[in-house]
């Protein structure tokens, strides 16, 4: 498979045959605005002397190779992906000399330039494979070099990578594109790097500001930077990142037994980024959504804490051992995950992390499990396009369920002894699932071959119910829990879980009893519980120890409805609704019934991300789930639910913002889009809701969205608010427009024309999918399915996945989008991997609402 997609061969066959030893890359950003010119000396042995290879390079040209001193012609040798390097010899010296390409895709090398005061700032992206994108390399994990980079860029900028900047060296004043005069520029010379993977170096360039600091560790000082560019600095809460960093310091190095493995800590936030973040080694960038230029949910500054710890756990998973190949990339993600959670919940204010795991990162993995493109969490991992789709539920969030249920299974103390021989024998190399099952063996002294076969190599989620039988004083005289799987992927795994008895207590619950357990196979006897009472609510996985679905039955269903709030903590809330929401996604109940129960439960919410959850949940329901002759009532039900809400919420609290900010969602009718408007223009006001930059936009997009704001007055507030920010609010709200011409305009503008940057077309994608009547979409439903292969042959990665996923008319969740959808995939069946797999998982979204829209029918 050539071009630029690499097979797992043709990266094991390089990785038996070479041995790389450095990288000396040279790069020059004084060259022009689109492009920089990039030197690469290479050292490597060769295990079959006299057998060519290839180096990985996407970029404008090659103008100069050599190979052990001997001139190569690139015409002959570079083919605009690959680099062929005939006929090594035992030890080698390739020299490069090419042309790169500026990104504004959030891939390679990425240019920005800040429209508030014209600054160019720059950014690296490498993972899965776009290192090629800035100098030749062989773009695979295992074949790990030292990288000693050379910067050429303007004196006043500074320049950031994996190892502390040197001293500038001074070369004179140099014309630059885009000035008028000249402008002294320098050079930095780097030191080498320890042996690293290529997708987790850096380079970072531009005028950005920083806030330094350290931390002692490990018997020596690390210094620490906090960097963002120069217009977001007054919004940049430095003291807050830097008390989570070091926290995460005190509490990985004795988690691991292994000190930082790196000589500093740097963490960029960088303009148009696709992700949350990248743990780089020593140089973190992460999306400037975590720079807060306005008031956000709690849920936020929660999820920007736990990304900083995920990233910094990444430093010894992922950057002091590595995988081999990308069929393990869960050794780096899942872990990462289970870390940063488990650092979160013990070593900082956020004490109830496994609580916002359970309500917002398992509901991702339990969803992601059951399309039809789930996969065990070692995948197979044929090639770079399966990777670049592979980042997602499973290996991410059930990952590391998996790892919390291990936990339980070997015990803590077993489980940190085996991390820590783990880091002690790899340092600085490469493993493979049974490196890691070898010292959790020995630590624990139990054979993990069972469990590794039931939950690392196999796919799908089983249900896990409560079956019990009540005698006529209510008295429970035979309980078992019974465990299901789907036809698709039928296997039952063993499980330890928690069950919890609730009663009612005033208006809430209390749990009467906790019992601890072990499941296996299809049926288990509960004899602890033959005796008891039978409780309000029955609750099992109570705790959220098992990686399963999990069913209330009847009574326990009902009581929740009325009785969630009151003494249940949050986690068991979670838990409860979790459970409920999973048998709406199933068609087992209605999701009338489930906007009901949820609406209920907002009131009295105050986990600021379980609000977050349950307001998006609610969202869907009511706008996909619910029967279409249902839809309007259940819509106006919400919209007036929440501004009911709205309006009592504590002022100045989270939960208002998060529900006003729901509401302007889900205004539609004359009288909310006229309230909405009151709170933009200020006529009316809410004590305490900060209508703040932000906030105007969701208000204004609102009203863009329900044809009560035209181009001229989104054009106003993009004056107003004259920031990349600000540019992109406004493309999302011209796209939300409920006109014709407007989809038309965001359609050519996101899918038929390239160029945009990758922030801006989702943006558009994101405006251009807010309706409120679905037929608006209806136009598009064929020429999605036409624009497919041109969208995915001609953008790169991100910029495709970008499109095909958000462009798809969800909304309009019918039989004939179900058809067309299913005749594109028969008809189309030699398609791309990557393509194939976000068009399946398209259709199986559609499968699912139609599901749901039946059952809510048949209640109506």
């Amino acid at each position: 498979m050539p071009g630029k997609n690499l097979t797992r061969e043709e990266a094991s066959d390089r990785a038996t045959m070479l041995r790389v030893r450095r990288y000396d890359v040279e790069v020059d950003l004084t060259t022009c605005e689109r492009t920089f010119a990039t030197r690469t000396t290479i050292s490597l042995d060769c295990t079959r002397p006299g057998e060519g290879t290839f180096l990985d390079f996407l970029g404008e040209s090659v103008q100069r190779l050599v190979l052990n001193g001997a001139e190569l012609d690139p015409g002959v040798h570079f083919d605009g992906t690959r680099i062929q390097l005939p006929g090594l010899a035992a030890s080698n010296t390739v020299v490069v000399e090419a042309t790169g390409v500026y990104m504004n895709t959030g891939e390679g090398l990425h240019r920005f330039v800040d429209p508030v005061d014209s600054e160019v700032y720059l950014y690296t992206q490498f993972e899965v494979a776009d290192t090629r994108r800035m100098f030749p390399v062989f773009e695979q994990p295992d074949l790990k070099a030292s990288f000693a980079f050379t910067v050429t860029a303007p004196v006043t900028w500074r320049v950031v990578s994996n190892q502390p900047a040197p001293t500038p060296e001074p070369l004179g004043p140099r014309p630059l594109p885009g000035r008028d005069t000249p402008v002294d520029v320098a050079r930095w010379v780097f030191a080498p790097t320890p042996p690293l993977p290529c997708y987790i170096t850096a380079l970072i360039a531009g005028p950005y500001d920083v806030v330094r600091s350290e931390v002692s560790t490990g018997g020596k000082t690390v210094p620490l930077g906090v960097y963002c560019r120069r217009s977001l600095t007054p919004y940049l809460d430095a003291d807050n990142i830097l008390d989570c960093t070091r926290r995460g310091f005190t509490f990985f190095e004795k988690e691991f037994g292994v000190a930082y493995p790196f000589e500093k800590y740097d963490q960029v936030f960088t303009p148009e980024y696709n992700m949350g973040a990248m743990e780089n080694a020593g140089a973190v960038t992460f999306n400037e959504m975590y720079v807060f230029r306005a008031k956000v949910p709690d849920a936020l500054v929660e999820r920007r804490g736990l990304t900083i710890l995920h990233e910094l756990a990444h430093m010894w998973f992922g950057n002091l051992v590595t995988m081999h190949w990308w069929d393990d990339l869960w050794l780096n993600e899942s872990f990462a995950e289970w870390a940063s959670t488990t650092c979160q919940a013990e070593a900082t204010l956020w004490t109830t992390a496994w609580t916002t795991f359970s309500i917002a990162e398992k509901a991702w993995a339990y969803a992601q499990d059951q399309l039809s493109s789930t996969h065990p969490i070692v995948a197979d991992i044929r090639h770079l396009e399966d990777v670049q789709v592979n980042f997602d539920g499973i290996t991410y969030a059930k990952g590391a369920s998996v790892l919390k249920q291990l936990v339980a299974y070997v015990g803590r103390e077993a489980f940190t002894n085996g991390l820590r021989a783990y880091f002690a024998r790899h340092a600085w190399g490469n493993t493979r699932l049974d490196d890691l099952l070898t010292e959790l063996e020995t630590t624990s002294g139990r054979d993990l071959t069972a469990w590794s076969e039931a939950w690392l190599e196999t796919a799908g989620v089983t249900t896990l119910s409560a079956r019990v039988e009540v005698d006529q004083a209510g008295i429970i005289t035979a309980a078992t829990v019974e465990q299901t799987a789907p036809d698709s992927h039928p296997v039952l795994r063993p499980h330890r879980l928690g069950i919890g008895l609730y009663d009612v207590e005033g208006d809430g619950l209390r749990r009467r009893r906790f019992i601890e357990t072990d499941v296996a196979g299809p049926t288990t006897a509960i004899p602890e519980l033959v005796g008891e009472p039978m409780p309000g609510v029955l609750l099992v996985n109570d705790d959220d120890l098992a990686y399963a679905k999990i069913r209330l039955d009847s009574r326990s269903l009902a009581t929740a409805r009325t009785h969630l709030s009151g003494s249940v903590d949050s986690l068991s809330r979670a838990v409860i609704l979790g459970a409920a929401w999973d048998m709406t996604r199933d068609a087992e109940s209605t999701a009338t019934d489930f906007v009901e129960l949820a609406l209920g439960a907002l009131a009295e919410l105050e986990d600021s991300t379980m609000l977050r959850v349950l307001i998006g949940q609610i969202n869907t329901a009511a706008t996909l789930y619910t029967a279409p002759e249902r839809r309007t009532e259940a819509l106006a039900r919400l919209a007036s639910r929440l501004r009911e809400l709205s309006r009592s919420a504590r002022p100045g609290g989270d939960a208002q913002l998060q529900l006003v900010t729901a509401f302007a969602q889900a205004a539609r009718s004359p009288e909310d889009l006229a309230w909405v408007s009151a709170l933009l223009d200020g006529s009316h006001t809410l004590p305490g809701l900060a209508v703040d930059t932000e906030m105007r936009w969701t208000l204004l997009t609102s009203l863009a969205a329900g044809g009560a704001a035209q181009e001229d007055r989104i054009g106003e507030e993009r004056v107003r608010d004259n920031t990349s920010t600000g540019r992109e609010r406004a493309a999302r709200a011209l796209a939300a427009q409920p006109t014709a011409e407007a989809k038309a305009t965001a359609w050519r503008e996101a899918v038929e024309t390239d160029g945009l940057p990758n922030q801006m077309v989702e943006a558009i994608v994101q405006g251009f999918n807010r309706v409120h009547d679905p037929a608006l979409l209806q136009p598009y439903v064929e020429r999605y399915h036409q624009s497919l292969e041109q969208v995915w042959s001609s953008r790169t990665h991100a910029i495709a996945e970008s499109i095909v996923e958000g462009v798809y008319p969800l909304r309009q969740a019918d039989s004939a989008l179900l058809e067309q959808t299913q005749q594109w995939l028969d008809h189309h069946p030699q398609a791309p991997h990557g393509l194939l797999r976000l068009v399946s998982e398209n259709r199986d979204r559609v499968e699912r609402a139609l599901a749901a829209q039946a059952r809510d029918a048949q209640a109506g």
